[in-house]
């Protein structure tokens, strides 16, 4: 049994920060049903190359991307945009207990799916809306896509090397904005959950993309708010290295090729494991040094200390740093690209790959949830459906359409 077992969500979003959210609840148990326009569905099926090979070795219509955040749904199809398929989706609501849509800011209203209208046919609904700014505000009809609002929220003014050193603003690699708000939506939507357990009464979930953004500039942002906006200072790009820790960054090591470079990561937390690397290499003195012997002190004299790391550090290789740092539990790590990730013994055994057998014919490995619960285990029997796979099973299963209502819906393009 699944912790959300007996949930069943109607999903209308698409592309990325709804359907991560929505992930997270069908891994949990929820019957998710991802409701895709037809003939075109969800716009990241066509965000390709790479897509799955079939059976045949044929590239079939699901790229990777779609396939990375759509386990364990159902896909039906419904065009929204007609009377009839906003009828159908009336219809579906009262047999739902959350309804999930990232659309533009008054275009559910248009299509009389807001949620004071599905709230009418069922009271326990929980509506959550997610876009770039909100259903308030100023910039509350923009376009709001992740790359806008790493700019927009600050993300960016922070990532990227310095710019003394050649940097600029850099956009993180994967689109954080919309994995934080589908993670935050997915904590809004449990909560709202248990509050209609206890009362009865659903309610709307607006959730924002940039005050998602904003939040998770987490302690840059405290940086600013309790010290530097009265000192005139603004947090910016530091490259490899920590804003608050010295040393907490990145080093070129001995390459174990010659000719060749390599890195690893230093995360120095405290003083005393300032002290245990220092002995590591060979320099018991600087954690004595009045300059360095204090976390407070190592970031004000950082342009002093980081030069004479830097060389100590290519002293050694890789493998010989990591080992002896490991051993004295002075936090570090390699710096692996995505085949030595998946190949990790520890990714391995932690089983963070999952092996599906698609209804295309595919056989294709995804990335796993990460959740881990002893006693209501992540699903993991659903792969990602092909568009529509499940339009007759469902709209029958909880409708009780017959194959009549069906053929005559999907004969009129409203499934």
């Amino acid at each position: 049994m699944n912790s959300l077992d007996g949930i069943r969500i109607l999903d209308l979003s698409r592309v990325l920060a709804g359907p991560w959210c929505t992930q997270n609840l069908a891994d949990l148990g929820a019957d998710v049903l991802k409701v895709e326009r037809p003939g075109q569905g969800d716009d990241t099926r066509r965000w390709g190359p790479p897509y799955l090979k079939d059976a045949q070795g044929r590239e079939s219509n699901e790229s990777a991307y779609y396939l990375s955040t759509n386990r364990n749904k159902r896909s039906i199809t419904c065009d929204i945009s007609q009377a009839e398929g906003q009828a159908l989706i009336k219809r579906l609501v009262p047999h739902c207990d959350v309804f999930i849509e990232n659309f533009k800011v008054g275009d559910m209203a248009r299509y009389g799916l807001d949620f004071d209208a599905l709230k009418a046919l069922n009271p326990r609904l929980v509506y959550c809306s997610i876009t770039g700014y909100g259903q308030t505000g100023p910039y509350r009809e923009r376009a709001g896509y992740d790359y806008a609002i790493q700019g927009t929220g600050g993300l960016m003014s922070v990532t990227g090397e310095r710019d003394d050193l050649g940097g600029g603003p850099q956009k993180v690699g994967v689109a954080v904005a919309d994995l934080f708000t589908g993670m935050y939506a997915t904590v809004a939507i449990l909560a709202a959950l248990r509050h209609a357990e206890r009362t009865g009464e659903g309610q709307a979930i607006d959730m924002a993309l940039l005050d998602t953004q904003v939040a998770m500039l987490a302690n840059l942002g405290a940086t600013y708010l309790v010290g530097g906006r009265y000192e005139g200072k603004v947090p910016g790009r530091m490259g490899n290295a920590h804003q608050n820790v010295v040393p907490y960054q990145v080093f070129e090591v001995a390459p174990a090729t010659p000719g060749a470079r390599d890195y690893m990561i230093l995360a120095v937390g405290n003083d005393s494991q300032f002290a245990k690397f220092c002995a590591i290499a060979g320099h018991p003195e600087w954690a004595t040094d009045a300059r360095f012997n204090s976390n407070s002190l190592r970031v004000h004299n950082r342009t002093e200390l980081i030069p004479l790391l830097e060389a100590v550090f290519k002293t050694r290789t890789k493998t010989d740093w990591l080992s002896s740092l490991e051993a004295a539990k002075v936090p570090c790590g390699p710096i692996n690209n995505m085949a030595e990730v998946f190949t990790d013994p520890h990714v391995q055994f932690r089983e963070m790959i999952n092996h599906w057998s698609h209804a295309s014919g595919g056989e294709m490995d995804l990335v796993a949830s990460p959740l881990k619960l002893r006693g209501t285990p992540v699903r993991r029997d659903r792969p990602p459906p092909t568009m529509g796979q499940h339009t007759d099973e469902v709209l029958h299963e909880v409708l009780g359409m017959d194959p009549a209502e069906l053929a005559a819906l999907r004969a009129r393009q409203i499934i």
